[in-house]
């Protein structure tokens, strides 16, 4: 997609903010357990090379991805440090993925198998995934986990790098269905006669609430960004610090008389006289159409959106003219006053990781506070 960058539409990143986010985790770590930072999906939008850049900065030791791509994106910028792909590789990409010291997530013998019969000299680093409970991917039951770790354990095309699983509801204040996963971890794990380098349970959520299940290695991810998240529904050990704001200008402004209505359907008619801001910015870039009816920031005060919001413009109400180029806050702060992504993601009925993950393309990325001389 191309950049929009002849347009004031950015997302701004505060480098500062991640590197805060993650010491203060790792702070809370014992001595003997790793920070991963999960940079998955574009590091949730926020640019994954900057993310992989910023954490490693702050003491985190090891990356966490979706799909092998990210992770041989890693590699061709010249990151070294361990990384896990955390979703089902497809197996013929074994001996790609062994070659490039990259670690893969495999949940059944059959993959394992058939790896086998690819991989030449370099041995693939595993971690087995463990279904306890989220009924995404991974083993369900301990007798073919205990034949696969000790299949692992006999075949030198392998290293048996970790296990881990993955909490479903360690974001919620009912820790009943939580507690329950634990102990089918716990049951699995005793099945093991030699324990691997890495034992793993701990998304953001499980570390920041639940960090005596820690095991040696978290895998941090939307706390590295500043956004919590339980949204609300539960307080972080320290204060996370929002990493991303977005910010445009009005591109045109203009008195509409009462009567006259705005954008696609005719949804929004005006009842008085009112001056309406035009913003370049719109579904294309991931301000999604359903926020009709939320507002942005001008001068440090609300502006609701009113008609649709177009693919590539969105109009608000003004509370008086205000100039072409004034700046418009979408999400951060301005004049005492704040929007963030969890205000977003409440409003579009959603979680804050969402509206983040889907910012597009098309809106550049500044970096600030990044340490590089400008």
């Amino acid at each position: 997609m191309v950049v929009g960058l002849h347009r004031p539409s950015k997302l701004i990143i505060d480098a500062e903010a991640i590197r805060n986010n993650v010491k203060h985790e790792i702070e809370r770590l014992n001595d003997d357990s790793e920070l991963f930072a999960v940079i998955k999906a574009n590091g949730y939008g926020h640019g994954i090379i900057e993310m992989a850049r910023f954490t490693k900065q702050a003491g985190a030791t090891g990356f966490c991805v979706a799909i092998l791509d990210e992770a041989l994106t890693l590699r061709e910028a010249g990151f070294t440090e361990p990384i896990l792909v955390l979703g089902i590789t497809d197996v013929k990409y074994a001996r790609l993925a062994a070659d490039k010291n990259i670690s893969l997530t495999v949940g059944d013998q059959a993959w394992l198998d058939s790896a086998a019969e690819i991989i030449e000299q370099t041995p693939l680093k595993i971690h087995l995934g463990l279904d306890t409970g989220m009924g995404r991917i991974g083993f369900q039951d301990e007798a073919t986990f205990k034949q696969a770790a000790s299949s692992l354990e006999r075949n030198s095309k392998f290293e048996f790098e970790g296990v881990f699983t993955h909490f479903a509801t360690a974001d919620e204040n009912d820790a009943t269905y939580f507690n329950l996963q634990v102990a089918r971890f716990q049951n699995f794990i005793a099945q093991l006669t030699k324990r691997p380098r890495y034992v793993h349970v701990s998304n953001t959520a499980t570390s920041l609430w639940h960090a005596a299940c820690n095991g040696n290695m978290i895998r941090f991810g939307v706390g590295i960004y500043g956004m919590n998240p339980s949204g609300r529904a539960l307080e972080s050990p320290f204060a996370l610090q929002p990493a991303m704001s977005l910010e445009s200008e009005l591109s045109f402004s203009k008195l509409v008389e009462s009567g006259r209505s705005i954008s696609y359907g005719a949804t929004y008619t005006a009842e008085k006289d009112e001056w309406i801001g035009t913003i370049p910015i719109g579904y294309a870039d991931g301000y999604e159409r359903r926020l009709q009816g939320f507002h942005v920031l001008i001068d440090g005060q609300f502006c609701e959106i009113v008609g649709r919001i177009c693919m590539d413009q969105m109009m608000v109400r003004l509370p008086k003219e205000y100039p072409v180029g004034t700046k418009v806050i979408l999400a951060g702060e301005s004049g005492g006053k704040s929007i963030s992504m969890t205000d977003i993601a409440e409003y579009a009925d959603t979680i804050n990781y969402e509206i983040t993950c889907g910012f597009t393309q098309r809106l550049p990325r500044i970096y600030i506070n990044d340490g590089i001389a400008k």
